[in-house]
C-alpha cells in the first residue's frame, strides 16, 4: 500500500477534477462498464488524499536517534 506526500494533496484534487468530468461523459454515453471503473478510482482517490491530510496533520513521528557510547580517543603509538 502506497503512501501519499501530503505535497501532493492538491495534485490529487485536480485529478479528482478529470475523473469526475470523465464520469460525467460516461453517464452521458451509458458507459455502464467505465462508470464503475471511475466510482471505484474516485474512491480509492479520496482515500488517499484523507490519508495524506491524516499525514499532515499529524506531522512527523521522532523515532529518536541511536546513541552511541563515547571513545576515547585512540592515540597512536609513537
Amino acid at each position: 500500500m502506497l503512501s501519499i506526500n501530503p505535497k501532493m494533496v492538491p495534485r490529487l484534487d485536480e485529478l479528482e477534477e478529470d475523473l469526475i468530468a470523465r464520469r460525467q461523459r460516461a453517464v452521458q454515453e451509458d458507459w455502464r462498464g467505465e462508470i464503475e471503473g471511475l466510482d471505484l478510482t474516485l474512491a480509492f482517490l479520496r482515500g488517499k488524499r484523507e490519508q495524506a491530510r491524516r499525514i499532515a496533520r499529524s506531522g512527523p513521528v521522532s523515532l529518536g536517534l541511536p546513541v552511541v557510547p563515547h571513545q576515547k580517543p585512540q592515540v597512536a603509538p609513537g
